[in-house]
């Protein structure tokens, strides 16, 4: 029997969900909250905010801009860039966040393959733009970013500088109404092979994305991350994955922003200070980046949260943040999945666990979001129980999710395999829906026909309480077909090798939490462990850098 449907009135209006409806809450709700720029101190209410929006939309079609066409930005983490991810995608153009530390070649690649119209570049990478423009294939014009009030000279021409063609534009702009699955940004993720694909997302899947994220950020009574009162500064870069969706949501809710422009230690700690921030997102690399820097020390962490994801959360690095006196928790997701799709879940009693407990609860992938349905196949493509034993790949559907790769629809059919979107992530759910990533498929260690998780055996190492970062990867063996190999950073002075190593692991092989031949044959120790472009831990580069 088919599906009642019920014809609207005449005058009924069908309400698009497009981004200009986030930006209409978030003066009703702001009061006095100002977004605030690190990079050059200065602050702004939202009802400056809202009508440096309407002027930008207005350079932006005054420059030629139309709707379908691509807008690239390349930038720090800014108050200019936040006004673009709202002014490019309301007027019906698609935001391109330029991935501003790929090689040049592969920045190029991606402004081709995306074909920019205009671009909206920082000093800082003026150089670089000057020095590849001829390469741009599609890009008619630029117009200058710079944090300088007296901007300096450009090398190459330009429209002119982004606040002065702000002042002169008008102050009011008619964003239209359009179909709410057209396309509002796009930008590119980096894999072990290849070029950059293109993933992209509608208005309806940022919009539906943002509403979950409020949701999740405050549904929790042990994780009230966003509410009226908090202090919001990321500290992932807006160009990945709109800095996790989290700007859209913390401008929806009209709360006090403050964006970092160059991540650097000291400028972060000292606007965590001076702002009094309550919370972030990063990556794991710049979690510890901070707790290590020399200031930190000295500082009071407390009524700071921070979620982490793009990387596995060891255990250790969690009981130093906590220590410290801040809160962590989980989030996972990736780029094809805008990205949210689980977090932490804590207890009503979780303060009351002991802390190896709660370390464990903040580490797990948690429970999948409202409006994911996320499941675990094996290796034929079969749905596993949830009993947090069987392991297979993650799997999740969700409105939000990447339909394709941008003129990849091979790949996007491999992404999308009977019909369900494929992480590549080994992983468990019991029978609480808590999800537990095992590794990455091609992560994952294979010893004497044993199956082996780097992430398991890099969560025993990072308990050594002179280990501060580790990454731990399987390279060919004539005997065992694989070995693992870890790399570590330690803290200063202190000294570790491939014999510490061992003896710390040999008493989680006494316990039974792994088998011997999951030690490590060797320990490099290093400065500093590769990352790649975004901060997550670089295991490619990690192998090739142990091989030599």
């Amino acid at each position: 029997m088919p599906v009642k449907m019920l014809a609207p009135a005449d005058e009924a209006y069908n309400y698009p969900l497009l981004i200009k409806q986030l930006l209409l809450s978030s003066q009703r709700y702001a009061g006095d909250n100002e977004i605030v720029g690190g990079n050059n101190g200065k602050r702004y209410s939202y009802a400056e905010f809202n009508e440096r929006v309407q002027r930008l939309a207005n350079v932006l079609t005054e420059a030629g801009v139309k709707q379908g066409d691509t807008v690239a930005v390349l930038d720090w983490d800014t108050p200019r860039y936040l006004e673009c991810f709202f002014a490019i995608p309301m007027i019906g153009a698609v935001l391109h966040t330029v991935n501003v530390r790929l090689p040049p070649e592969q920045v190029v690649y991606t402004m081709n393959h995306a074909e920019d119209d205009l671009v909206l570049v920082h000093d800082d990478f003026l150089p670089l733009i000057a020095k590849v423009k001829d390469d741009l294939k599609t890009v008619k014009g630029y117009i200058q970013l710079s944090d300088a009030d007296a901007p300096p000279e450009a090398p190459l021409d330009t429209i002119g500088d982004y606040e002065g063609l702000l002042a002169a534009a008008m102050t009011e702009f008619d964003f239209p109404d359009f179909d709410e699955n057209a396309i509002a940004t796009t930008f590119y993720t980096t894999g072990t092979t290849g070029s950059p694909k293109g993933v992209f997302f509608s208005h309806r899947q940022l919009v539906l994305h943002t509403m979950a994220l409020a949701a999740t950020t405050s549904m929790n009574d042990n994780m009230q991350l966003l509410q009226s009162s908090s202090v919001y500064m990321p500290i992932t870069p807006m160009f990945h994955v709109h800095a996790w969706g989290v700007p859209y949501v913390a401008t929806m809710m009209g709360l006090k922003q403050v964006y970092p422009g160059r991540y650097e230690p000291a400028m972060l700690l000292k606007l965590y200070m001076t702002e009094k921030v309550t919370f972030s997102h990063c990556v794991p690399t710049i979690l510890q980046m901070i707790l290590s820097s020399e200031k930190a020390s000295t500082i009071d962490f407390s009524g700071w949260q921070v979620l982490i994801g793009g990387s596995a959360l060891t255990q250790g690095l969690a009981r130093s943040a906590l220590d410290r006196g801040i809160q962590v928790y989980t989030g996972y997701g990736m780029s094809e999945t805008c990205p949210l799709l689980s977090t932490s879940w804590l207890p009503l009693d979780a303060a009351d666990l002991e802390l190896d407990e709660q370390v464990q609860l903040r580490t797990k992938a948690g429970r999948p979001v409202p409006l994911v349905n996320m499941r675990i196949i094996d290796n034929k493509g079969r749905f596993v129980k949830h009993n947090g034993e069987d392991m297979g790949e993650v799997v999740v559907r969700a409105p939000w999710l990447t339909q394709s790769y941008l003129k990849e629809p091979e790949k996007g059919n491999e992404l999308w395999e009977n019909g369900w979107l494929h992480t590549g992530d080994v992983g468990t759910i019991d029978s609480s829906y808590t999800l537990e990533i095992r590794d990455r498929i091609k992560d994952v260690i294979k010893t004497g026909g044993e199956w082996v998780s780097s992430l398991d055996i890099e969560n025993l190492i990072s308990k050594h309480p002179d280990v501060e970062l580790t990454a731990v990867v399987g390279l060919p063996d004539d005997e065992w077909g694989e070995r693992p190999h870890a790399m570590v950073t330690v803290r200063a002075g202190a000294q570790v090798d491939h014999e510490t190593i061992a003896e710390h692991l040999q008493q989680y092989v006494k316990d039974g939490a792994i088998e011997k031949w999951a030690i490590p044959d060797t320990v490099t120790v290093v400065d500093e462990i590769p990352r790649t472009s975004v901060g997550k831990i670089d295991k490619k580069v990690i192998r090739q850098q142990i091989k030599s």
